[in-house]
């Protein structure tokens, strides 16, 4: 009698109420705030939001980047950025030059100012889309933030395609 009196006293003081997710909830009417449940997207929170790395690399290629620890990438648009603005403005300077030297009687000079305006756009629309894409790409690295990095792509010996992670514990 006294083991059964034991076992219960030890049984009644483990007895712990059934946690949330083990409670049903019924809302009174569809859209109810009780039947939501709020699911946090990240496992490691990135340093800043997607749209925080968006807006950053917009404003200035590799900065996103930068914050997101992704520096040979933020290097690469840099460099980018460097390597379209100096022939934007070189292209800028030469089509100055070519409009004071050519005169509207030669055809040919006249298309050679036609051929630099045409290279100005060109240079120009490559810095607008380095921006673009090193947002872009800002945005999709704090999205996938905590993505496993041992994901690899391989081919099985049996023809078919597979992929492997390996997921370290501490």
């Amino acid at each position: 009698m006294r083991q059964v009196l034991l076992i219960a006293a030890i049984l009644s003081s483990s007895w712990v109420p059934a946690s949330q997710a083990q409670i049903p909830t019924f809302p009174t009417r569809p859209g109810d705030p009780a039947d939501t449940v709020t699911v946090d997207p990240f496992r490691v929170h990135p340093p800043i939001s997607p749209l925080g790395g968006l807006w950053r690399s917009i404003l200035l290629p590799g900065w996103g980047q930068s914050i997101l620890q992704r520096r040979v990438t933020g290097a690469f648009f840099v460099a980018w950025e460097g390597l379209a603005l100096t022939m934007t403005l070189k292209s800028i300077h030469q089509l100055d030059y070519l409009r004071t030297v050519a005169s509207e009687d030669d055809t040919e000079s006249l298309e050679r100012v036609e051929s630099k305006e045409a290279e100005v756009q060109d240079w120009a629309v490559l810095l607008v889309f380095n921006h673009l894409i090193a947002g872009v790409e800002a945005f999709v690295s704090a999205q996938l933030w905590d993505f496993p990095e041992e994901l690899r792509v391989r081919a099985p010996s049996n023809g078919s395609i597979g992929i492997e992670f390996s997921v370290g514990l501490p």
